[in-house]
């Protein structure tokens, strides 16, 4: 798709050129136009960053003296553009040019350069993994705005039963204050922090110990679901993606 774009924009260029008869001249101008077209809103890419380096240059040569201080060199710099680019599109792209020029490099035999072509191509795609993780992290609340309107942060807006399922299952896991609170001071804390009226947890609980299910506990149920569902979704997307 991205070649036939960039064809179209310099067609009427390479048909003018054509009748010149200057084939040199048509070949650095079409190189030239490729180069310029590739662009990411408004800002020329450079793709090749990450293959414009020894390393490629050694493996493409079938180079193997020096192959392992180029290796290293070219981790770095995938590191390097990795943590200091400015425009995660640019590296992601970058990643991808890389990513497929290595998995379509060809190599005669199974020996040292066959390896570091392999290792090369298994951490270009742990970056890629690294940086999706990153991408989809949930960012950090700012207490500031809070404390200027005097709001709640979150605001509940399933039913209030779930909400002291949830609530119970808290108190029960013992996962605040190493399990150091009590219950009747946990909930207020949650129902202020979630923006709910306080409730009666315990008539709440009542409700949910009379269900008839084998398991009672049917919004944390639910949730146990909906997130193995969404962990089999992420693991598919991986698996197309690579």
């Amino acid at each position: 798709m991205i070649f036939f774009l960039i064809f179209s924009k310099i067609y009427p260029y390479i048909y003018n050129l054509a009748f010149v008869g200057n084939q040199f001249v048509l070949i650095v101008y079409v190189y030239t136009q490729i180069n310029n077209c590739i662009t990411i809103n408004g800002i020329k890419m450079n793709h090749t960053i990450l293959t414009n380096t020894e390393f490629f240059q050694r493996i493409t040569g079938n180079e193997c003296q020096g192959l392992s201080s180029a290796y290293n060199s070219f981790v770095a710099k995938v590191i390097e553009h990795c943590h200091t680019g400015s425009d995660m599109k640019h590296i992601a792209v970058a990643l991808m040019y890389a990513e497929i020029e290595l998995q379509f490099h060809q190599v005669s035999d199974d020996g040292e350069m066959s390896v570091y072509i392999r290792k090369a191509l298994a951490f270009v795609k742990k970056m890629q993994r690294h940086l999706s993780a990153i991408a989809i992290q949930v960012p950090p609340l700012n207490p500031s705005s809070n404390e200027k309107n005097n709001t709640p942060a979150l605001q509940w807006t399933g039913n209030a039963i779930d909400l002291v399922e949830m609530i119970y299952g808290i108190s029960e896991m013992g996962c605040i204050n190493n399990g150091n609170i009590q219950l009747n001071e946990l909930a207020p804390m949650l129902y202020t922090f979630f923006g709910v009226n306080s409730k009666d947890c315990y008539r709440f609980y009542t409700d949910i110990k009379r269900r008839k299910n084998d398991s009672r506990t049917y919004f944390l149920d639910k949730m146990q679901v909906k997130l193995n569902e969404k962990m089999r979704r992420d693991d598919e997307l991986e698996r197309m993606r690579r």
